[in-house]
């Protein structure tokens, strides 16, 4: 019974307790109440008993060792039967070899720590033994506890002894669950600890130390129970092999480690795995190649494949929705999300330690010093633990944050790249390449960056819950108002949220259009400086960027009132509490007050990431729906074509009745009843006019336009060779080789049959040579030779050639035709699309394309006896073969008819090597844009990306913050805040002085008095939020704007030789991903540089009030955050360059793809393109990931220093004498100084993280001082009106050359192109034609010599003046997104009479009526839903259009049949009978009728007179251009007569 009624005691007080509910709730969370003390003496003993534990423990570690017994026993038995059945296990091939074993920091470690719990348990069992029975418990009941921990912790030690000689490298169970209870059991021994010292005023002996040196061991070994590795490591082992080896050159590094996946847990904690990078950064900047390797599960590859195949699970069950990609992305990062929330909570929970401490500490240092000072010491040591486990939690969760941003990342960008790879035509035509670039720019960055914001959702309701605790604990009721205002504050999100996310949507859509936009002009910048279109289209993206920043300047308007509001937050929640305390006559003592001004500092924090949270989940919901929706588009169908082996298959390509269409809605198939059988080996030649289906035939066989009825059957692997030429970045032999090995012999034979021998020896590093972007640097001819090789070297079964012979002249193309297809590919089967008449007889089958159907099928002879529209073909060839003729028989007696057949076939070759010779020796200078370099960096044309080195200059900063108005507007935001941070400190300062630091002692003034004052106060710090947050909106977005403009006017401005030498995905990085940067972030990153540094100066100088040395030890501790940032900051500023630098190339890459995946799919490479990306993704990956782990090693760095500075602080204020400070005041100074730690880190944060941010100011002031073209006017130079009149063209001492220190490409040229005459240029690939045409444009300007048009220098004019006075065709046609009438005339400056005339005149007016849209017809990007052929066609109404007295063709009919290239040079001898006409053509006949013919070899001029005199001399170059151009047609024209004559 005696030991009964302390029980009923206690359960009747806890009944009547129970029956007072708010008296039980104060007391049970009021720690300083005396009645909670009491109340813990009465039950805690029943409850928490040691003795108890005690028994438990005793029990826990019996089965331990029972069971780790049996277990040894269990393993002893079956070595023994297994050494019975084998004797060959030590010689197993799994075994290790002891010499390749490393044994790991965590390894040595966990036998330290085990080792010193052995230790541990030994001294208290020799301190039990030699005190008797000083413990709480039973002393034989201790003492057995003390012998069967220490047998436990000895039998560990051994097993882990035992781990090096069994080569263990993971925990075993046993042991891990094992480590698991001793943590717990250390925890329960703290905690009966300190329960003894508080409750029991007990003294500091060996079990307490003991057990915390235990805490400390155990938790180190709950880590590595965790992680389930034992330390020990192999240097063969498979983990330490890369995953991923990408396949190009380019990207082969040497092997790195990744220190990150090495580090030891202290590492790993402190960061401090970056140090070797830190002492590499700290010597010289750093480079790529010295930026370690990420971890394997950081890898792109491995993100990947597991993003991948998460989502395929999902799309199996439940098919591919905007929710299946959701719930994929759910999966994947749920399990380290899971551990960053634990973290978060951590830190949310440590950072309440402190607010719901300060009234104790008020009271104490009041005069409550009963227990002496040890109780003071306590709460400091407290406050620094709570601080202390804060900053490890944070840095932790931040980190981890980031890192698993950069997993999704790279898994969506890769994801987003296959899905490039496999899109259909008509989903290609939904995104440009403009959008998809953003959506791996902009939207994957802002999905990432939810990933960092979701843990706040973690972190929000347990900091709102201890905020209300601590509140109530302090103001009673008057929290539950409280609460109240903080829901009524985070209610106002729900409609701004709703709006800002409207405005992201808007800011998306107005992005995406003016990327798409500055795409499309980046692309077709030539053709817009030879058309005089480029002020034009500058006008475009400045109206274009216009509605983006009215979208931008309504969202950061938005922001501003969103930061005013929540800025004031803290200010209206506690009026309104300490208001309603008021009313309720709840004492407001000076603890209580600053009690809840500390909770209300701390609930800032929450309610300041509640809008940024809601923003970005705003932002990372529309840029992942539209993500989402991208991912959801139709692919290439895999069955669209069915593959038969080749023993299989009588054929190999078989259509029956195929029927395709490009637009799967449409009436109208773009194919129809298609019948092909085409046997192995068989030559297939398909012509056909303009539009009638030839590429569309090819795309069939390739699967890449949608089948809508019929089969298509293929046997063999393929090869294809596009109209337009695709080049990859790169050199040549790469993309000769295409991801195949190098084979010498069958390179060499590729190249010849190719016809690029004399090219690659004329090239400044041979097949080495740098091609650039879209193989700027190389001709048409070149292209499209390179491509030919490249299907060549793919040793392919089936190849299909869409006219692969349109550019290049006369001779190549022969040589082309006869050692390639009909040679070096003579049993290869093989489907060539050409206009040229010359190669048809030849091939086994000529199919006919009309309208869309296959209207002939048969040989040559065939099809021309039956007349129903092949003739047509033949005949305008005819006539053209005709002409030429005739003009040499007018010329000189020359009869084709006496020379027989077997003659003409014998001199072939002799002639073609006369030919030969005479060009022997064509410069080194390739077409007209060749930019190959000097021997110092021979075949170097693509610069590597401008890289400023060093800390950000000075004049970076001073350039942005006076580019505004000269930077009058920044001290108005400067005085704002400062303004705010006196009026918020005077507040508090006033609530801590005119509160009573009790209850019993009278306040200075009245109550109403001092919360009237509060009231002002705090509203006038609001305001001047409101001033601050709208100025940096006004002027952060003005300045983006400016620096916009001045980067776009200098790019648009910017010679071609920059585009030349410049990746696209350069320039888009820069108006994209920067552009981004200003518009949003850099204001704000700047103002809270400034505005951190002025918080911490409230705080310094509100601590230093009190406790002046707190100022002293301030001054060392800022010294060392100094060095520190000094240390951390040339490291970090290059890993964000080189991260910068790195992610252009990605952007490029995947552009390139983009134009190019149907020629991918075709050689089905589309595995090897996606592990470069892949690498090229790591690439980037490495320095942004080594960059945010230098951010958290600095934070964590300072966030210990200022943990110091407080801690010492507090020892201080503990230390002085009672009375001498003033309680409420120092209350005020731990109140501020509980945000120190924070505020100290986010000053260097800021500074740093500014400084990183201000190297898109520094890129985007690298494009805004492009050397720019000469004037577009001059104003006391401006041509006649009616200029050139005549159209004469005098042209002196010529020399052209692209830089200074390359050769010339044109040299000394001189001669007069008459006015109104036509001249015809002519010359082989490299001789400098295209050139002449740039320097008569003056897209290249001359270094020496003139050009006069008219008797006007055109050097001395505008470029203006001069371009749009001179009109031009182009080689290559290009076409803009938008209409047909925009693509004429996209300066509005004519009526659609105009433009129909036109268009009837360039044959497409009967084909524009069929639209429904008529002239409002869509041209998507490229033009691609209009054939090559059609293209050219508009390229020609445009210039009928503008009417220039000038006009020159550089191959503007190359890509047309023979009838519609007959059509179209009659149109022009109609149309510009008057006019000067400068043509460059490939096929002869088009200038034997010219008035006058230039011939160019070697950059010189070899002939200059009418093609009457030039055919009179059998030596001349234009001769032998003749004879061997109708030598190579000879056998058609017999092949022609003869079938005529049967």
């Amino acid at each position: 019974m005696d030991r009964e009624n302390p029980v009923l005691r206690i359960a009747k007080e806890a009944v009547t307790r129970m029956s007072q509910p708010k008296q039980l709730f104060d007391e049970m969370f009021d720690l300083s109440n005396t009645h909670l003390l009491l109340y813990w003496k009465g039950w805690l003993p029943q409850m928490i008993s040691p003795c108890s534990w005690a028994i438990l423990f005793v029990f826990i570690h019996l089965v331990f060792i029972v069971s780790f017994s049996a277990q040894f026993l269990y393993k002893r038995i079956n070595c023994y039967r297994h050494r019975i059945k084998t004797t060959s296990y030590k010689s197993s091939p799994e075994e290790h070899r002891s010499e390749d074993m490393s044994l790991g920091i965590s390894y040595q470690a966990s036998k330290m720590c085990c080792l010193l719990m052995l230790i541990c348990h030994l001294l208290r069992l020799i301190f039990l033994l030699s005190q008797g029975n000083g413990n709480h418990c039973n002393y034989w009941l201790s003492g057995l506890a003390e012998i069967l921990q220490s047998i436990s912790w000895i039998l560990l030690l051994v097993a882990i002894f035992n781990f090096q000689q069994t080569k263990c490298m993971k925990l075993p169970q046993i042991v891990r669950a094992w480590w698991i209870c001793s943590f717990f059991q250390s925890v329960i021994c703290l905690i009966i600890d300190i329960k003894s010292i508080f409750l029991d005023n007990a003294s500091l002996e060996v079990q307490e130390y003991t057990d915390l040196l235990m805490l400390l061991s155990c938790t180190y070994l709950l880590v590595i129970s965790f992680r389930g590795k034992t330390g020990i490591s192999f240097r063969h082992s498979s983990t330490t092999e890369p995953l991923l080896h990408t396949s190009t050159e380019e990207h082969k590094e040497t092997k790195r480690h990744s220190p990150y996946g090495r580090a030891s847990f202290p590492q790993l904690v402190t960061f401090s795995w970056l140090n070797p990078l830190f002492a590499i950064g700290l010597k010289k900047p750093l480079e790529q190649d010295e930026v370690p390797d990420i971890d394997i599960k950081d890898s792109a590859e491995f993100s990947s494949n597991s993003f991948g195949n998460i989502l395929k699970s999902i799309t199996e069950r439940c098919g591919l929705r905007t929710t299946s990609i959701y719930r994929a992305i759910f999966i994947f990062v749920r399990n380290k999300a899971a551990i960053n929330a634990g973290f978060a909570i951590v830190s949310a929970s440590a950072s309440y330690v402190g607010p719901s401490l300060i009234n104790d500490l008020v009271m104490f240092l009041g005069g409550e010093r009963q227990q002496g000072l040890k109780r003071g010491y306590i709460l400091a040591a407290t406050f620094l633990s709570a601080k202390i486990a804060e900053t490890v939690a944070q840095r932790q969760w931040v980190f981890r944050a980031r890192q698993l941003g950069m997993r999704l990342r790279a898994s969506l960008i890769s994801q987003i790249y296959q899905k490039g790879l496999r899109l259909s035509s008509q989903s290609r035509q939904n995104h440009t390449s403009g959008e998809i670039i953003n959506y791996m720019s902009v939207d994957i960055q802002r999905i990432t960056d939810v990933v960092w914001f979701v843990n706040v959702i973690w972190m929000l309701p347990i900091q709102v819950s201890l905020a209300i605790y601590v509140l109530h604990k302090n103001l009673g009721l008057g929290a539950l108002v409280g609460l109240a205002a903080t829901v009524i504050i985070m209610a106002l999100n729900i409609p701004l949220t709703r709006i800002q996310k409207r405005f992201q949507s808007k800011i998306m859509e107005s992005k995406d259009d003016r990327m798409k936009a500055t795409s499309e002009v980046l692309r077709s910048m030539k053709i817009l400086k030879l058309q005089a279109w480029d002020i034009e289209y500058l006008h475009k993206l400045e109206d274009l960027r216009g509605t983006e920043y009215n979208w931008l300047w309504k969202s950061l308007r938005l922001q501003a009132f969103t930061t005013f509001i929540f800025w004031g937050a803290p200010t209206f929640i506690s009026a309104v509490t300490f208001g309603s305390c008021i009313l309720m006559g709840i004492p407001l003592t000076a603890g209580r007050v600053l009690s809840a001004l500390a909770t209300f500092r701390m609930l800032q924090e929450p309610i300041f990431t509640l809008p940024d949270l809601l923003s970005a989940l705003a932002q990372g919901k529309v840029s992942a729906d539209r993500v989402a929706m991208y991912l959801q588009e139709d692919e290439i169908k895999s069955d669209a074509v069915e593959l038969i082996a080749r023993y299989k298959a009588e054929f190999d390509i078989e259509i029956d009745h195929g029927i395709f269409s490009w637009d799967a809605e449409s009436k109208l198939p773009t194919l129809e009843d298609i019948q092909l059988k085409v046997k192995r080996g068989m030559k297939v030649a398909i012509c056909g006019t303009v539009g009638s289906g030839k590429t569309s035939l090819l795309s069939g066989i390739l699967g890449e336009i949608p089948r809508l009825g019929g089969t298509v059957k293929i046997s063999g692997t393929k090869a294809y060779v596009p109209q337009s030429p695709w080049i990859l970045s790169g050199n040549v032999r790469e993309n000769i080789l295409f991801g195949h090995p190098y084979e010498s012999d069958k390179y060499e034979k590729t190249i010849q049959a190719c016809a690029l021998v004399k090219d690659l020896e004329l090239f400044a590093n041979g097949d080495l040579t740098e091609i650039g972007e879209r193989g700027i640097n190389m001709s048409g001819g070149q292209k499209q030779r390179i491509q030919i090789a490249r299907a060549v070297y793919q040793d392919a079964d089936i190849y299909l050639l869409d006219d692969p012979f349109s550019a290049v002249d006369a001779q190549t193309g022969s040589q082309l035709f006869k050692d390639c297809l009909m040679g070096f590919l003579k049993d290869k089967t093989i489907l060539y699309v050409t206009h040229q008449v010359e190669f048809l007889p030849a091939a086994d089958l000529i199919l006919v394309m009309k309208n869309g159907r296959i209207a002939q099928a048969g040989r040559f002879h065939e099809l021309l006896q039956q007349n129903i529209g092949f003739e047509i073909l033949v005949g305008a060839h005819s006539q053209a073969l005709e002409s030429i003729l005739s003009a040499e028989n007018s010329s000189r007696n020359f009869s084709i008819d006496s020379i027989g057949v077997a003659k003409v076939s014998s001199s072939n070759d002799c002639d073609e090597e006369e030919t030969n010779t005479q060009f022997q020796g064509i410069s080194k200078q390739e077409s007209g844009q060749d930019l190959c370099q000097d021997i110092t960096e021979r075949g170097k044309l693509m610069q590597d990306e401008e890289r400023e080195k060093g800390g950000i200059g000075k004049q970076v900063y001073l350039t942005y913050l006076r580019a505004l108005r000269g930077g009058s507007l920044i001290p108005l935001i400067i005085i704002a805040q400062s303004f705010f941070q006196i009026l918020q400190v005077a507040s508090n300062y006033w609530m801590a002085w005119a509160s009573p630091p009790t209850t019993e002692t009278d306040p200075p003034v009245g109550i109403n008095f001092l919360f009237l004052v509060y009231i002002c106060l705090s509203i006038g710090s609001s305001f001047c939020v409101l001033i601050r947050a709208m100025l940096v909106a006004v002027v952060g977005l003005l300045t983006s704007e400016k620096f916009f403009k001045n980067m776009l006017h200098c790019i648009m401005r910017a010679p071609m030789s920059f585009f030349d030498s410049t990746p696209t995905g350069r320039i888009l990085n820069r108006v994209s991903t920067d552009q981004s940067v200003l518009d949003l972030e850099i204001s704000g990153k700047l103002g809270w540089c400034a505005f951190s540094v002025i918080q911490i100066l409230g705080t310094i100088a509100v601590m230093s009030q009190v406790a002046w040395p707190v100022f002293a030890i301030f001054i060392p501790v800022t010294v060392i955050c100094m060095w520190y940032q000094r240390y951390y900051i040339p490291t970090a500023r290059e890993l964000a360059r080189l991260s910068g630098i790195q992610r252009a190339p990605i952007l490029h890459h995947f552009a390139e793809t983009l134009s190019g995946a149907a020629t991918i799919r075709a050689f089905e490479q589309e595995d090897r393109f996606s592990k470069v990306n892949l690498g090229l993704i790591d690439r980037h990956s490495r320095p942004w990931f080594h960059n945010i782990s230098a951010l958290e090693w600095l934070s964590f760095r300072l966030n210990l220093l200022s943990n110091f500075v407080f801690a010492f602080s507090l020892v201080l204020l503990v230390s002085l004498p009672e009375g001498f400070i003033n309680p409420s005041i120092a209350g005020l100074a731990v109140t501020y100084g509980l945000n120190l730690n924070s505020q100290l880190a986010t000053i260097i944060w800021n500074i740093c993280n500014a400084e990183n941010k201000m190297i898109s100011v520094e890129r985007i002031l690298q494009y805004s001082r492009i050397r720019s073209e000469a004037p577009l006017l001059v104003e006391d130079c401006r041509p006649p009106n009616n200029w050139p009149e005549n159209g004469t063209i005098y042209i002196k001492n010529l020399e052209v050359r692209y830089a200074e220190h390359l050769p010339s490409v044109l040299r000394n040229i001189t001669c007069t192109i008459p006015g109104r005459k036509k001249v015809g240029v002519v010359g082989r690939t490299g001789s400098g034609k295209s050139t002449l045409i740039q320097a008569l444009f003056r897209i290249v300007e001359p270094r020496e010599g003139t050009i006069d048009i008219d008797d006007v220098d055109i050097c001395k004019i505008g470029l203006h003046d001069l371009r749009s006075r001179l009109s031009i065709i182009p080689q290559d046609p290009t076409m803009f997104e938008g209409t047909v009438r925009g693509n004429l005339d996209p300066l509005k400056e004519y009526s659609d009479q105009r433009i129909w005339e036109v268009l009837d005149k360039c044959q497409l007016g009967d084909l524009i009526r069929e639209s429904e849209k008529k002239l409002d017809s869509t041209v998507v990007e490229n033009g691609e839903n209009w054939s090559v052929g059609q293209r050219q066609l508009f390229c020609l109404g445009r210039v009928l259009l503008k009417r220039s007295n000038i006009l020159v063709l550089d191959e503007a009919t190359a890509s047309v049949d023979s009838a519609t290239d007959g059509i179209i040079q009659e149109t022009i001898r109609r149309e510009f009978k008057d006019c000067t006409v400068v043509t460059i053509a490939h096929r002869i006949h088009t200038v034997i009728d010219s008035d006058l013919i230039l011939v160019l070899s070697e950059g010189r001029i070899l002939e200059y007179d009418s093609p009457s005199r030039l055919l009179e001399r059998e030596d001349s170059a234009f001769s032998k251009f003749i004879k061997e151009y109708s030598l190579r047609s000879q056998s058609l024209n017999d092949t022609t007569g003869t079938s005529s004559i049967s």
